[in-house]
């Protein structure tokens, strides 16, 4: 009799509940119908867009892979250990490039002049001992960024304008270091800097380990959040009372060390530095943050992604060696691919005003 009873009533409770279904409240004009169990409502998907800048990455991922693959030696190891590390030394600074893009101040177009700068430092500070040298050259690196980022903070000074004007200037003290010729070191104490740890560069490690600090404090930290505000609303960050002075400063004295770091690591393996040490780091940098997603007028961005864009531009400049293409062939292909992120992006951000 309990088992008969427990069927009956189950069998109410479902003949209740489909009842309940049969006669539920009719939807009023203009209110959405409810949708049934277990089911996708059928409108969900239809406002769903593909992001331009995703399929143009993917585009671009997959024509790498076609082409390397019938590059002769592009898929063996030793390459591979040398596309890495090309992209620790673009990596590295695109890294603090994303800190400052994401805080809302563009780009910086002289990046290559201060690597330069660095470089000579360090070479030239060799003789105070590999650590002091090192954290001399930091400060250096920190000191000529930090000073920008504090006319643009405090005084609105045009990013783009600035750093032009910067880099003449920086380009003038590259000069005045190495009075126009190559500078050598003059003790090797930096050959540690050149260790392969597992087969790897040391470089790759100090990219690794600056993509998850950079991560963290972007994301877990307060000063990390207010870079994002601040790049994505900079009169609600000053409404706010966030310190945008201030933050953008931090975010441009963080670039400094990370263009200071990469300088240290280009004099290490080419054992000099003149003035074309810093080579095309400028633009790379610019096309890996941009391919990493960054958004040029700031709040949005990831160190991660940056790292997966200094990756790639770094096997396309690879690429297009091994293909026996010019250094002039290698800059337009990184010029047409930063056009073609930056129109990505215009589309995307026209999508979303709609």
């Amino acid at each position: 009799m309990t088992a008969a009873n427990n069927d009956n009533r189950s069998a109410t409770a479902a003949a209740g509940a489909g009842a309940g279904d049969a006669f539920a409240r009719p939807a009023e004009p203009g209110e959405p119908a409810p949708a049934a169990a277990g089911r996708v409502p059928r409108g969900a998907l239809a406002g769903w867009r593909p992001d331009p800048l995703d399929i143009g990455i993917v585009v671009v991922v997959l024509a790498v892979i076609v082409a390397g693959a019938l590059t002769t030696r592009f898929f063996s190891l030793a390459n591979a250990r040398a596309i890495l590390a090309s992209s620790a030394w673009v990596g590295i600074t695109a890294i603090g490039a994303t800190v400052v893009m994401i805080a809302g101040s563009a780009v910086s177009l002289a990046v290559s002049q201060t690597a330069t700068v660095a470089a000579m430092i360090f070479f030239e500070t060799q003789q105070l001992g590999l650590p002091l040298a090192i954290v001399l050259t930091l400060l250096a690196g920190v000191a000529i960024t930090a000073l920008q980022g504090a006319v643009i903070g405090y005084w609105a000074a045009n990013p783009i304008v600035l750093t032009i004007a910067a880099g003449f200037a920086i380009d003038g003290v590259a000069i005045w270091i190495s009075g126009g010729t190559t500078v050598y070191p003059k003790v090797t104490a930096f050959n540690g800097l050149n260790a392969t740890p597992l087969g790897l560069p040391l470089a790759v490690y100090v990219l690794l380990g600056l993509t998850v600090l950079a991560e963290w404090f972007l994301r877990r930290t307060t000063a990390g959040r207010q870079m994002y505000l601040l790049g994505e609303n900079p009169a609600a960050a000053r409404a706010a009372g966030l310190p945008v002075a201030r933050v953008t400063v931090s975010a441009w004295a963080f670039f400094g060390a990370c263009i200071a770091l990469t300088g240290i690591f280009l004099a290490a393996f080419n054992t000099i530095a003149n003035s074309s040490v810093g080579g095309t780091l400028s633009l790379d940098a610019i096309a890996a943050v941009l391919v990493g997603g960054t958004a040029i007028g700031g709040g949005k961005g990831s160190a991660v992604r940056t790292l997966g864009g200094a990756v790639l531009i770094s096997a396309i400049s690879d690429l297009l060696l091994l293909r026996g293409f010019s250094t002039g062939i290698q800059l337009l292909v990184k010029g047409i691919l930063v056009l073609l992120v930056v129109i990505a992006v215009h589309v995307r951000s026209a999508r979303g005003r709609r």
